[in-house]
């Protein structure tokens, strides 16, 4: 259905007069804008059960407890702070307010400091009830703001939260109106990497979908969620590790994919540089291999299903907008990262090649190389054999063109260029192409082409058009 985006007071203003809705405001740090927009716009006393602020870090910690991490601005903080709250409201409230939807909103927010060494950036979350007396529903959610000043900041953190409030009461039941919705009156002023939403209303909502839903609507360039299928944000798991990622289709993950995956972390875990310890590595499919860049392309149920199987390998999967490499590298430098390695297909490389260098006269590539390869940055390549041809691709042999053919050499013997080492040549032959085609078919030789638990979990869940069993009934 069509929306109407609201004016921020006019949100808070519906919320105050709605005398089923009522309860608390706790924010920490620059997020402190948010129940003011409610006192503001009159009638706050339908809402605002208490509001309160440990600005303090003494306070806080005597309030939440202490964080073993030491930090304040984390998913762990917002969860203390919202069960902490809640769970207060309800020993004083439940009982003289039986008819009522109870909800905490909590904030803690580092916006903009003097020296700028904090660029801005906090976790906001609300748990709430939709019928009086029911079970709780939580969303959290990471912003990055882009202000150029803390007051600004702190305002755009104030019309987000009001946006969150108003969504979860007005919109919960067209997700992806609930979660465009938050950016209203917010455009260019912010970027929200991670929304998790949880709860018994939510029970069929698959939250690795919200994760494409964020990057579709340009919410962010970068969504992650985990093998457990939960959104998850970089900073809580990536900081200062040594990180590799994987791109590809993985439509369907075949024997090819898991071997890529398992020989190339093993070369980079083995690195000289790399803390074996502290490697992490992420499989990561873009919008353009998705969709091409037509977003009325997008096949959700493909992704999901391209997601399901991942996931079932163990892998943190990234879904991202970032077709050239240096915009994930530019976005894991948010989190400190040591080092990054980048695993792509040989024939992948050539195509990026070609693309960059016929279409824009080399430029483009020339600037992108460049980019890329200034950073702590390392290609790690996985061979293909030609289709129809026992011919073997390497990174050593690629057809180049004649005008990068020495900066291409110089990356080759500056090792920033490397083979995959220790592939299985036996895999060579599959192609994911064609694995699709054959699974479309009811095909059986697809099952030798794919890990057993892959061939198991799509024959189970009839994943990429597995054909349905026919039934046939006796009368």
């Amino acid at each position: 259905m069509a929306r109407q985006a609201l004016e921020t007071e006019q949100k808070a203003l519906e919320i105050n007069l709605n005398d089923k809705i009522y309860g608390t405001f706790a924010e920490i740090g620059a997020g402190q804008e948010v129940a003011r927009y409610f006192f503001t716009v009159g009638a706050a006393a339908g809402t605002i059960a208490k509001t309160m602020s440990a600005y303090d870090k003494t306070y806080s910690d005597k309030i939440y407890g202490v964080e073993a991490s030491g930090r304040y601005v984390c998913e762990s903080r917002l969860y203390k702070m919202l069960d902490h709250e809640y769970d207060l409201m309800m020993t004083r409230l439940a009982n003289e307010r039986p008819d009522t939807n109870f909800f905490v909103f909590a904030d803690t927010i580092a916006a903009l400091n003097y020296s700028r060494t904090i660029k801005g950036d906090g976790w906001l979350g609300l748990r709430f009830q939709l019928s009086p007396q029911g079970e709780t529903n939580d969303i959290v959610l990471h912003v990055k703001m882009l202000d150029n000043s803390t007051q600004l900041q702190a305002q755009a953190v104030g019309v987000l939260g009001v946006n969150l409030l108003y969504a979860c009461y007005h919109y919960h039941e067209d997700p992806e109106m609930m979660i465009q919705s938050l950016m209203d009156n917010l455009e260019g002023r912010v970027e929200i990497d991670m929304i998790r939403i949880t709860g018994p209303n939510f029970k069929e909502l698959d939250n690795r979908w919200l994760s494409l839903m964020m990057v579709k609507n340009k919410m962010t360039k970068v969504a992650i969620f985990g093998p457990d299928g939960q959104n998850l944000h970089g900073s809580e798991f990536l900081y200062k590790k040594h990180v590799l990622v994987v791109r590809g289709s993985f439509r369907p993950a075949t024997l090819v994919n898991q071997d890529m995956i398992n020989k190339s972390f093993e070369q980079f875990r083995n690195e000289e540089h790399v803390d074996s310890r502290r490697a992490f590595m992420l499989t990561e499919i873009t919008m353009d291999n998705l969709c091409g860049g037509d977003l009325t392309a997008l096949d959700e149920k493909d992704f999901l299903d391209r997601a399901e199987v991942l996931c079932s390998m163990g892998q943190t999967v990234v879904v991202s907008n970032c077709e050239q490499h240096q915009k994930l590298v530019n976005y894991l430098s948010n989190f400190k990262v040591q080092t990054v390695g980048l695993v792509i297909g040989v024939k992948e490389l050539l195509k990026v090649i070609n693309s960059k260098y016929f279409d824009d006269k080399k430029k483009s590539l020339l600037m992108e190389f460049g980019e890329l390869f200034t950073k702590k940055m390392k290609m790690y390549v996985y061979p293909s054999m030609q289709e129809g041809s026992e011919e073997l691709m390497t990174c050593k042999n690629l057809p180049i063109p004649d005008g990068i053919k020495f900066l291409y050499k110089h990356l080759l013997e500056d090792g920033k260029i490397v083979d995959i080492e220790n592939y299985n040549p036996e895999h060579l032959h599959i192609f994911s192409k064609q694995v699709l085609e054959k699974i479309k078919a009811n095909d059986e030789s697809w099952e030798k082409m794919v890990p057993d638990k892959v061939a198991k979990l799509i024959k189970e869940k009839y994943l990429f058009d597995y054909p349905y069993e026919t039934m046939t009934f006796e009368y």
